[in-house]
């Protein structure tokens, strides 16, 4: 832990004295490999909750003392953060501060990877990697309320395979053999959807599981493997499409589109239609602590950092 001056917002910016903080793999990936660290020292953490402590120029849409979530390039390892406003979203009514620190990242990325980027129709199937994970849970119950025909999860350890159930899961599969599961529970046929956070051999093997006609959405490189590539001798026989998403890039590049992916998202929450399970948390001065726990593959649900609750 180290002392620093207070950040003081610019203009469109606002900042936030932090509740709690999200913690993310892309916050191990931060520490381990440099992963969107542009330039030490840097402070990790992508998302948190708390109230609005000032308000930039030009930022008319939030006022101080407000109870807000908000997604950050990094910096929500710390008592105070600084976001654009963009990236910043009112607390939607009913949920407290430790609810609203899970949903800057999940419930914006499950949505889109089902709905905005994987096109869901009603009946379909889909095969979800990590499904006990943060994203996991929230994409099975999403899944499950859009009308998705079948919804299978893949888990890193058999232990987690319970967890996953509780969350519209019809099916949980280990990461050795999903493949063979997916052809046994689909009759042959394979899933119209796959969601994969991990890349590398488990991509390849998730594209294998599709159907005809089916598509997939790459959304993270948990495994560090080299970057993919996929072409016209993996897609033409059976008309796959492979699709990406990352909502750090979509922060960047589509702000107003990543702001109304959230509303849409956030109304799931307040609707009853997705629960949010924390399933731990830690003070901040113990944030090794969670990265450890998070690098055993042991978690379940959604880690979060206690600062100022």
């Amino acid at each position: 832990m180290a002392e620093a001056a207070v950040p003081e917002p610019g203009a469109g910016q606002v900042s936030i004295d932090v509740a709690f903080a999200g913690v993310n793999f892309a916050d191990l990936k931060a520490r381990a490999e440099g992963y969107r660290v542009p330039a030490l020292p840097f402070v990790p953490g992508l998302e948190v909750s708390g109230r609005v402590r000032a308000v930039g120029e030009g930022v008319e849409a939030f006022h101080v003392g407000q109870d807000v979530a908000a997604l950050t390039p990094g910096g929500a390892y710390a008592d105070v953060v600084v976001a654009d406003s963009a990236t910043v979203f009112p607390v939607p009514d009913g949920l407290d501060l430790r609810t609203a620190a899970t949903l800057p990242t999940v419930l914006p990325t499950a949505h889109a990877l089902l709905h905005e980027v994987g096109r869901l129709r009603e009946g379909e199937s889909v095969l979800v990697q990590g499904a006990a994970g943060g994203i996991g849970t929230v994409a099975g119950q999403l899944a499950r309320a859009a009308g998705a025909g079948a919804v299978y999860g893949v888990v890193s350890r058999p232990a987690k395979a319970g967890h996953a159930l509780k969350y519209g899961y019809d099916e949980v599969f280990s990461a050795v053999d999903f493949p063979d599961e997916v052809r046994r529970a689909t009759d042959g046929r394979g899933v119209d959807l796959a969601l994969d956070p991990v890349g590398g051999d488990t991509l390849r093997r998730s594209l294998a599981s599709l159907a005809v006609f089916g598509r997939l959405v790459s959304f993270g490189n948990a495994s560090s493997a080299d970057p993919w590539q996929v072409g016209q001798s993996e897609l033409y026989p059976t008309a796959h499409t492979v699709a990406g998403f990352s909502i750090l890039s979509l922060a960047q590049t589509a702000p107003d589109a990543l702001r109304e992916l959230a509303e849409r998202a956030f109304r799931t929450v307040t609707e009853g239609t997705v629960e949010l399970p924390v399933t731990a948390e830690f003070p901040l001065t113990e944030a090794a602590e969670a990265h450890q726990l998070l690098s055993s593959r042991t978690t379940t649900g959604k880690l979060l950092l206690r600062v100022n609750a």
